[in-house]
């Protein structure tokens, strides 16, 4: 079971890594004269995306509703999230090799296509509903109902074997 103690200590990191992955979304673009330092900010931006889905995954498996085998039940509460942050990474990735690919030789030039400029409108539309969804999820878990035997538990028993 998670102790209050170990969830804040997660919640902080998830709300770091957030912060650090909504510090790049705002400010990669001042660094485009830079193309290696962005590289290497896009890539730790990344890795937070990934090592925020790692962590919401495992307190989800740490959950007594997941070990009792009631995985629909989170995937009913928590699909959303789940699908955005797949769908974010995705978004950001693209983005980050198109935009470094682009600009990667010529760093001074303001290069932006069409194209470009669909993909960045649609990565950070994602991004405010990926920090939405993750921020509320992350809230979400630390109910003490996901974590001990209770009536809406049985309830919820119950409706899965009918």
């Amino acid at each position: 079971m998670l102790q209050t103690g170990n969830y804040s200590l997660v919640l902080l990191i998830q709300l770091v890594l957030l912060a650090y992955d909504l510090f790049v979304n705002s400010f990669s673009e001042l660094l485009r004269g830079a193309p290696v330092i962005q590289l290497v900010l896009f890539i730790i931006q990344d890795i937070a995306i990934l090592f925020n889905i790692i962590i919401i995954l495992l307190m989800m498996f740490n959950t007594y509703v997941f070990q009792v085998g009631l995985v629909s039940v989170l995937l009913g509460r928590f699909r959303a999230l789940l699908v955005f942050s797949a769908l974010y990474l995705t978004l950001s990735i693209c983005f980050h090799c198109w935009v470094l690919n682009l600009r990667w030789l010529e760093s001074n030039r303001f290069v932006w296509t069409d194209g470009l400029l669909a993909l960045f409108v649609f990565q950070r539309t994602a991004a405010v509903l990926y920090y939405y969804l993750y921020k509320r999820t992350a809230e979400h878990m630390g109910d003490p109902r996901l974590y001990e035997d209770s009536m809406w538990l049985r309830d919820q028993f119950a409706r899965a074997r009918q």
